[in-house]
């Protein structure tokens, strides 16, 4: 499937980046971020805002080569604590980075390290990389998560292609492990009408959208947006939001080789 449209990545990282802030509201930004147990939740937002604003410069400057992140300003977020600093840093990034997109078409060159180095590339990985901060945020502190049904498939897509691009360029020797006789993983997200078939072919990992994920000799079945994250490994394939049937050992295989993320 192609990417979704550049405006709607530009939309999306501004949403994100908004529900995000509200996730914040009332919480302790101590609580340990289950999902990344070495994170507080300080840490995790702080970690999800330098992200952002790393971005922003690349695409602002039109970079051609990594900035490195000391050269970005107000990278490591806030020197006050709490969480009004922290709100007001996110919203000062969103602000930047969508006036920055705006200034910019899909096309236009920006280094990046994945094979496409443009500033579509850029939005697309924003959009999910702040989404799925989002997730473990709201796990964090017990608050209900949703994405749009297309938001979500996109992510999917997008994470099966950085797999591929990671066992292509030879980066992370798990990903090299991700090979095999032809056996396929199927994820059916049930409430949007949406498969994939991911098959382990012996030259590495290929996929397709459809409805033959049912016959893939495991599937992981749920709402779309639970299947993202069981797939993320947001959410373990036992919290009762989702469904395996079949080779289990074959996902679990999957998740523990396509662990870079």
């Amino acid at each position: 499937m192609a990417p979704l449209a550049y405006e709607r990545y530009r939309h999306q990282v501004a949403a994100q980046l908004a529900s995000l802030r509200a996730t914040l509201d009332g919480a302790d930004l101590s609580v340990t971020v289950p999902t990344c147990p070495d994170w507080t939740l300080d840490r995790l937002v702080r970690h999800a805002g330098g992200a952002v604003r790393l971005v922003e410069l690349h695409v602002r400057t039109r970079a051609t080569e990594n900035i490195p992140d000391a050269r970005v300003p107000g990278f490591e977020g806030p020197e006050e604590e709490g969480v009004a600093a922290l709100d007001a840093w996110l919203a000062e990034a969103a602000e930047r980075f969508d006036e920055t997109l705006r200034g910019a078409e899909a096309d236009t060159p920006v280094w990046s390290w994945a094979g496409q180095a443009t500033a579509g590339f850029w939005a697309r990985r924003m959009t999910h990389e702040v989404a799925i901060h989002r997730a473990d945020a709201a796990i964090a502190v017990g608050a209900a998560y949703e994405l749009a049904p297309d938001v979500a498939a996109d992510a999917i897509d997008e994470w099966l292609e950085l797999v591929r691009f990671v066992q292509l360029a030879k980066v992370d020797p798990r990903a090299a492990e991700l090979t095999g006789d032809g056996r396929t993983l199927g994820l059916h997200g049930v409430d949007a009408g949406a498969g994939w078939v991911v098959t382990l072919g012996p030259d590495g990992v290929a996929w397709e959208r459809g409805p033959a994920a049912a016959d893939a000799d495991v599937v992981l079945r749920g709402p779309l947006t639970e299947v993202l994250l069981a797939f993320y490994r947001r959410r373990g394939l036992d919290s009762g939001r989702v469904e395996v049937v079949g080779d289990r050992g074959l996902l679990e295989f999957w998740l523990s080789r396509a662990s870079f993320g």
